[in-house]
């Protein structure tokens, strides 16, 4: 391929850079293809299970309240609803998930695989729209929730009353400072934050079963109010499931967990195209997080009923968005509680940490391939600067209000949710595992049913994902547009005939013609020569080689190009290539033959027909129309020089 100079990056530009893919680990579509290497990186599992925990053990610190103002009395039943479908339904889906898609590409990556061409990207480009909801509105109101919880200490409460919008957009910053550090420094913070917290809510739970054990007139107090009000069992399952959706925050976390799945180290030796040892160990990240989360939902849903009045939940309560604490600070005094405090405000604001690295993981592995983001969206400081300005506009939009973020945070859980059930149900059929299949399909077919309840409760939460969806798929096409001529194909492969090809006619003067195949006769090779010929002038003792490209799959941005030579009816010697775009093989052809030789190459076209507007939009859409220019310009772009540049003549 060609090499041009560049001057030494600047010492900034240097530091942004380090570390490109560092995220993703590369494992794209062209890494897969890469030849094996031992997998030697990564953490061990319950490290990396603290970095997705801070997303999903950080909603302790709402879900009791957001369970007792939808369930009241039945909240503990109505959690005990969520577990269920927590450990029979969320959880085997992701362990397949895990399975399906060891790089961290989630069920993104197995829907993918579904569709093709354009209709593949746009969908794609959807799910990461809701990706983006999902992971964003963590970042946002989980700060959020953590700057309510400090501005409510009883200790701090007149000096920061009104400073909400302002500690929320300080913790955000704080957030992305930890990540330009680095990603390790992000795992050894989120490690000591959970373990303080689960200990913290450990003692919290502890107090407040043995004050429910001791008073025993609360237990009796809240069966007979149950009764009353719901009248028998039956009645008191079916509203569980009713509200049970306006519980699915307490779903969060499951995904993060796949798309942080490159971070665990396996076993050693192993290499990337099978990562048993991760798998395995991924899955007990998994389980292990959805035990500890199941145990302390139905035990704190429990305390927190029956030991706090049930007006204290609504907005204006003191144990509004913080029944824990509440209950910390009424049983165990206002030291331990503020100390119950600081931790809840750490691990609510570094709850982001997990959504962060879920946005770094994923968006590299998608848009840069696309061609839909520039070069360094594979880098992880530039898009940490991104993501955090991005999570400042939807703080301010937002004004820091966890209730008003509340439906779009439960929306993006949701669709991903659903999709993963969807994406493994597809994956069980596929393999013929008949009874994965329909259980599968029954999880998918609830989750389904969650988020057309969630939606048609909270459509604010569509608003905002379609908002996000529409600004991914916007500048994608801008991205994909600005980068239209650039020479993006990896790398030139010639196979023995193709090689002989090029070494004899560099002998003499390197003429290509490109030729679009139709019948590939013998005439049409024929007339092609002579028309060349006669358009350019060009002596008829010159000797020419054929291009031919042949459009595979035009909505891919880069991939490798392969050379084949053939003789077309033992005289016209012919190159065939395979590519999404015409003008970028052929241009990448030119170069590859130019470096290989040494000689300038030359390559003749003919005018293409038609409107010049209508044929750019056949080249940006299907990698075909205006293919002389086109090629001339994006030779242009890759090599400045014009002395070294490939020639290109139209007749």
């Amino acid at each position: 391929m060609a090499t041009t100079e560049h001057p030494p990056p600047s010492r900034l530009r240097a530091w942004m850079l380090e570390g490109l893919s560092d995220m993703g680990k590369g494992h794209g579509r062209q890494a897969e293809q890469t030849e094996s290497k031992p997998e030697t990186t990564g953490q061990p599992w319950y490290r990396v299970m603290c970095l997705t925990g801070v997303d999903y053990f950080s909603t302790l610190g709402y879900q009791p309240g957001i369970a007792a103002l939808a369930a009241g009395l039945l909240s503990p039943i109505a959690t005990i609803v969520l577990v269920i479908v927590t450990l029979a339904g969320a959880l085997p889906v992701y362990r397949r998930v895990a399975e399906e898609s060891p790089h961290g590409q989630g069920s993104i990556a197995m829907l993918e695989r579904l569709l093709t061409f354009w209709k593949g990207k746009l969908f794609v480009l959807t799910l990461l729209g809701f990706a983006a909801t999902d992971f964003l509105i963590t970042i946002t109101l989980s700060a959020a929730d953590a700057s309510t919880h400090l501005v409510e200490n009883p200790h701090l409460e007149s000096a920061l009353h009104d400073k909400q919008l302002v500690i929320t957009l300080i913790l955000v910053a704080l957030l992305g400072a930890v990540f330009l550090k680095g990603f390790l420094e992000a795992i050894g913070v989120a490690v000591a934050l959970v373990a303080s917290y689960l200990a913290l809510n450990a003692v919290v739970v502890a107090v407040g079963l043995y004050h429910v054990v001791t008073e025993g007139h609360v237990i009796t107090d809240w069966s007979s109010a149950l009764t009353a009000e719901h009248g028998n069992v039956f009645v008191m399952i079916g509203v569980a499931l009713i509200v049970f959706p306006k519980l699915a925050l307490g779903l969060s976390g499951f995904e993060t967990g796949v798309a942080v799945m490159p971070h665990v180290k396996g076993d050693p030796g192993e290499t990337e195209e099978n990562p048993q040892g991760r798998i395995r160990d991924t899955k007990k990240l998994l389980t292990t997080a959805a035990l500890i989360m199941s145990c302390f939902l139905i035990a704190t849903s429990f305390i927190t009923t029956l030991l706090i009045p049930e007006k204290e939940f609504e907005p204006g309560g003191e144990a509004n968005g913080r029944a824990l604490a509440f209950l910390a600070h009424e049983y165990l005094g206002n030291g331990f509680g503020t100390v119950y405090d600081v931790s809840t405000i750490a691990i609510l604001w570094f709850a982001g940490a997990s959504a962060m690295a879920g946005l770094l993981n994923l968006m590299p592995r998608y848009l840069p391939r696309y061609g839909m983001a520039p070069h360094w969206a594979r880098a992880v400081r530039p898009m940490v600067i991104v993501f955090t300005l991005v999570a400042f506009l939807v703080t301010w939009i937002f004004d820091a209000d966890v209730d008003a973020q509340g439906g779009a945070y439960a929306t993006g859980v949701l669709v991903l949710i659903s999709s993963a059930a969807i994406a493994v149900t597809i994956a069980a059929r596929e393999a013929g595992q008949r009874k994965w299949f329909i259980g599968f399909a029954v999880i998918s077919a609830v989750f389904l049913y969650t988020t057309v309840a969630n939606v048609i409760e909270r459509p604010d939460g569509v608003k905002i994902g379609a908002c996000f969806i529409a600004g991914i798929i916007l500048i994608s096409l801008l991205s994909r547009l600005l980068r239209a001529f650039e020479l993006r194909v990896t790398s030139v492969t010639l196979d023995d005939m193709a090689g002989r090809f090029v070494r004899d006619i560099a002998s003499r003067k390197i003429r290509f013609i490109a030729n679009e195949p139709d019948r590939r006769d013998k005439a049409e090779y024929r007339d092609k020569i002579e028309q060349i010929r006669n358009d350019n002038d060009v002596p008829g003792q010159e000797d020419f080689v054929f291009v031919e490209v042949t459009v595979t799959d035009p909505s891919e941005f880069e991939a490798g190009l392969t050379v084949r030579g053939e003789v077309m009816h033992d005289r016209y010697r012919v190159l065939t290539l395979e590519s999404s775009s015409v003008p970028n093989a052929l241009a990448a052809l030119l170069l590859h033959v130019r470096d290989s030789t040494g000689c300038i190459p030359h390559i003749y076209f003919e005018w293409t027909e038609g409107n010049p507007f209508t044929n750019f939009l056949r080249f940006f859409l299907f990698g075909q129309g205006e293919v002389a220019p086109v090629t001339r310009e994006v030779l242009r772009e890759a090599e400045p020089d014009r002395e070294r540049r490939p020639r290109v003549h139209t007749g």
